[in-house]
């Protein structure tokens, strides 16, 4: 399937399916001048008999013509705009081709970016992996903008489209099978995003031993493939400011280790390199609008297998940070991979803060279902801010406790510290606490469980069933109303 948006300019009445904007009572008096007279009389007939409290209305003139009518509020919030937008696709989506004419003029209320924000949702729940399907879909919709008002500005576009192929990127990340993206291909694809102006370092194993990140490499030890730190940065300040740094979990395939998953649902562990797939694309939507700040991506890349030299329970292994790990469970193998990669982000880069993000702790997922991300920190500023911005791009947080008191069950007689709390209870915060052990110098920091909210079995509002690039839309946010 195929979708094209363009902007037209047209004089002529559009003789086929065509697209209006009407207030929340679906009163279409001011739309007469886009219609014909029999048209407006037959629309204004229907609308008598018809469910006024719906968001949108399809009316079929014709075989060959239909008339959509969207209700808008006065004051609608941006995410129920792009609500709207992904309605809309929902409702002329047929599994046929066809033709769509929407007319900007016949939007009343004041909003500059309305139209992108409508399509935007449009193009996001558009969104589907068939990259494996034999059969392909000869599909072709289009949406031809007209109008004089309400039309976005060339640079407004440039915005909204980075957005969307950064979105993109981490859900075809996200949706690719183990078997293709491994770690080796993993670092390859990051490594091809230079051609969008981003700097690239990709550090293999000989250089990961050299630096003595033994957490994240005993993760990948026992995979046949080769493990990696890669980091990407963005240099979109006029100044040497400190970068923004985001840091994501890269477990390409996670089968548990000799802490081995239940055979049921396993196939799902594809996705559990989601957060270094939002850190990835991230950084490309970053680089695509120019955005005007410092920023640095930095990603752990491994694969957690069963072989004879796989990490046992009950090692022992030096992180970069020279704190000693105890594994107890090698399936709290992501925060072994995220130790070492934020005391590096930390040590490198000295950013003004960081945010990792990880599909960590199935107890996420319990505490919060997919409605929410659990969101940890040391910093209320970030975390204010974190939070806001998830509220309004519908990509929610909910801030859970850190305490030093949850330490004690961190604490190991054997090691520094150990990767898991047997005495259970709080997996979630345990495991963000353990994280916290490595952010040294005090940065504000912030972890992002995104367990529940990284791939979707039903789909979401903005999001068909699969990868949903949750964070891209949330960081790009906050990066966008307080660093830029």
């Amino acid at each position: 399937m195929s979708l094209k948006i363009q902007y037209l300019k047209t004089k002529n009445k559009p003789s086929s399916n065509i697209v209006l904007f009407t207030d929340d009572n679906f009163n279409i008096n001011k739309l007469k001048r886009h219609l014909s007279n029999h048209e407006f009389l037959y629309v204004n007939d229907l609308l008598k008999a018809s469910d006024l409290k719906k968001n949108l209305l399809v009316f079929e003139l014709s075989s060959k013509k239909k008339i959509v009518l969207v209700s808008i509020k006065k004051k609608s919030k941006s995410s129920e705009i792009e609500s709207l937008g992904a309605e809309f696709y929902g409702r002329i989506n047929y599994g046929k081709s066809s033709e769509y004419f929407l007319i900007s003029d016949s939007l009343e209320i004041k909003n500059e970016n309305f139209i992108s924000h409508f399509l935007h949702g449009l193009k996001l729940k558009s969104y589907s992996f068939k990259k494996y399907k034999t059969k392909k879909e000869n599909i072709n919709i289009s949406i031809n903008v007209i109008g004089k008002k309400n039309i976005p500005s060339a640079q407004t576009r440039l915005k909204f489209k980075a957005l969307e192929e950064g979105t993109f990127y981490a859900r075809d990340l996200v949706s690719e099978p183990g078997n293709v993206l491994h770690p080796d291909e993993y670092a390859k694809r990051i490594y091809s995003l230079k051609k969008d102006g981003l700097k690239i370092t990709v550090y293999d194993q000989r250089k990961l031993k050299k630096l003595g990140m033994h957490a994240l490499l005993g993760v990948g030890q026992g995979s046949i493939r080769g493990s990696y730190l890669v980091t990407m940065e963005w240099k979109g300040a006029k100044n040497n400011s400190k970068p923004l740094a985001f840091v994501g979990k890269g477990v390409c395939f996670d089968t548990g280790g000799y802490s081995l998953k239940p055979a049921r649902f396993m196939e799902d562990m594809t996705y559990d390199m989601a957060g270094s797939a939002t850190v990835v694309g991230l950084m490309k939507n970053l680089a695509l609008r120019k955005a005007k700040i410092n920023a640095v991506g930095v990603v752990g890349l491994v694969e957690n297998m069963v072989s004879g030299n796989a990490q046992r329970p009950g090692d022992i292994v030096k992180s970069y940070s020279g704190k000693t790990i105890e594994v107890l469970n090698t399936d709290a193998e992501g925060r072994l991979v995220l130790a070492d990669a934020l005391t590096f982000t930390e040590k490198k880069f000295k950013p003004k803060f960081i945010v990792d993000l990880a599909t960590l702790t199935g107890a996420i997922i319990v505490c919060l279902g997919s409605e929410y991300a659990g969101l940890f920190s040391n910093d209320d500023k970030l975390s204010d801010q974190i939070f806001d911005a998830g509220e309004k791009v519908e990509e929610k947080v909910w801030r859970m406790p850190l305490h030093k008191n949850y330490d004690k069950l961190m604490n190991s007689k054997n090691a520094d510290v150990q990767n898991i709390n047997y005495v259970g209870g709080a997996g979630s915060t345990t495991a963000a606490q353990f994280l916290q052990r490595f952010i040294l110098n005090k940065t504000p920091w912030a972890h992002l469980d995104i367990a529940g909210m990284a791939f979707s079995k039903y789909g979401g509002a903005l999001n068909s069933s699969g990868a949903t690039g949750f964070g891209v839309r949330l960081l790009n946010k906050l990066v966008e109303e307080n660093y830029e």
